[in-house]
C-alpha cells in the first residue's frame, strides 16, 4: 500500500527538509505546486518550530512535511572540545576573531524534547519525518494517534528493519550522493556508502515499507528511474537550493552555480557529523586537519561561528553550503517552476 495516496499529490516527489535552508514560502509553493513540501524543525526548539507550522498554514491549504532531528545526545568532552577549538584557533584569527571560549549544544534533538513532540501533536501536520534516528515507542505512537504519515531516513537495511519494527510508515532511502548531513543512526559505524539506486532497490527488495528515493536526484529522469525501480516517491533536495524561497545566502548560491558545484565532499569538521558540502576551505581544513571532531551538535557551535565571523569580513567559503552530487544540475527557477519542470522531464521520460 502507498501511503501517499491519501496525501493526494499530483506529483510523487518531496522537497527535503533541509534546515537552514528550506522555508515555509518553498514548502507551500512545493505543496500547492502539488508535490510535498517540507520544513525542517530540528534545528529550532517548539515555540520555532510552532511558527514555522503557522506560517506555512498561512500560505497553503496542501500536506507537508516537519522534519526533526533524532540524534543521540552528544556527550560533552572539556578536554577533546578545547583541543578542538584551539585548533579553529588560526581560523578565526585569519578573519580578525576568537573562537568560542567553549562549545554549546545548540539544539535538542527531538528525543529528549517532550515540548517539541506536544506541539505535534497538537498541530497534527499530515506528515512528519526523522532523521539520524528514530523516536521512541510512545513518541511514535502518539504522532499516529494524532494521525501523522511517519517517514524515517536510512542508509542501510539494519536501519530499514529497526524503522520498519518501530512502525514507520515509509523510508527515505538516502544515497551516499545526498547533500547535507548523512542520516546514518550511528555516525561513528561503519558505512556502506550504498548510493541511491543501489540502496532503493534494495530496500524495495527487502525493506517492506514503501521507500523514496533520495540523492544526487535533480530533475524528471531522475524521478522517473527511482520509480522504475520500485521507489513511491523521490525526494530533492539540492534541487531546491537555488530557488528563489530557499535561504541561502549570496555565497552559497553563487557556490552553486559555479564549478565548486561539481567537487563535493563529506565532512564531519563542519558539524560533527558526516555531511556532503561543496568544496570550501572549511572542509579543505577538514581534510588536512581532521582530529577527533567534538560531538554533534556542539561542533557545529564553532561551525557556526567561524562561518558568521568569515561573513563579517566579506568572506563566504566557510559556510555549511551542503549539496549532494548532482549539484552541477541545479536550476534557479521559483518552486512552483522547477516542479512543473521536473513535471514535464518524468512525462518526457
Amino acid at each position: 500500500m502507498n501511503p501517499f495516496n491519501a496525501l493526494d499529490l499530483s506529483f510523487p516527489l518531496i522537497q527535503a527538509p533541509m534546515a537552514g535552508v528550506s522555508t515555509p514560502a518553498m514548502a507551500a509553493a512545493v505543496s500547492n505546486a502539488g508535490a510535498l513540501g517540507s520544513i525542517a524543525v530540528g534545528a529550532t526548539d517548539a515555540a520555532g518550530a510552532r511558527a514555522m507550522i503557522a506560517a506555512t498554514r498561512a500560505l497553503t491549504d496542501r500536506p507537508f512535511n516537519v522534519n526533526l532531528f533524532v540524534h543521540a545526545p552528544p556527550r560533552v568532552r572539556p578536554a577533546e572540545e578545547q583541543a578542538w577549538l584551539a585548533a579553529l584557533a588560526p581560523l578565526f584569527a585569519a578573519q580578525d576573531a576568537a573562537p568560542p571560549t567553549r562549545l554549546e549544544t545548540i539544539y535538542r534533538s527531538f528525543a529528549e524534547d517532550p515540548a517539541m513532540l506536544d506541539l505535534l501533536v497538537e498541530a497534527r501536520p499530515r506528515v512528519v519525518s526523522f532523521h539520524f534516528g528514530l523516536p521512541s515507542a510512545a513518541q511514535i505512537a502518539a504522532l499516529k494517534q494524532a494521525g501523522c504519515l511517519l517517514l524515517a531516513s536510512v542508509t542501510n537495511l539494519d536501519e530499514a528493519g529497526a524503522a520498519r519494527a518501530a512502525g514507520i510508515d515509509a523510508l527515505v532511502a538516502q544515497g551516499f550522493e545526498a547533500g547535507g548531513h548523512r542520516g546514518m543512526f550511528d555516525p561513528d559505524a561503519p558505512d556502506a556508502m550504498l548510493g541511491t539506486f543501489a540502496l532503493t532497490r534494495l530496500l524495495v527488495a527487502k525493506a517492506g515499507l514503501p521507500v523514496i528515493a533520495a540523492g544526487g536526484i535533480m530533475d524528471g529522469r531522475g524521478v522517473r528511474a527511482a520509480l522504475d525501480l520500485g521507489a513511491v516517491a523521490a525526494q530533492l533536495g539540492t534541487a531546491f537550493i537555488a530557488c528563489p524561497e530557499s535561504s541561502a545566502d549570496a555565497a552559497y548560491r553563487a557556490a552553486l552555480a559555479s564549478l565548486a558545484a561539481q567537487h563535493t565532499v563529506m565532512t564531519r569538521a563542519i558539524s560533527g557529523r558526516p555531511a556532503r558540502c561543496l568544496a570550501n576551505r572549511f572542509t579543505q581544513w577538514g581534510t588536512e586537519n581532521g582530529g577527533d571532531v567534538p560531538d554533534y551538535p556542539r561542533a557545529y557551535a564553532a561551525g557556526k561561528a567561524l562561518n558568521a565571523a568569515a561573513k563579517i569580513q566579506g568572506e563566504g567559503s566557510y559556510g555549511a553550503q551542503w549539496a549532494g552530487q548532482g549539484a552541477p544540475l541545479a536550476r534557479a527557477l521559483p518552486a512552483a517552476e522547477l516542479i512543473a519542470a521536473i513535471a514535464a522531464e518524468m512525462r518526457e521520460a
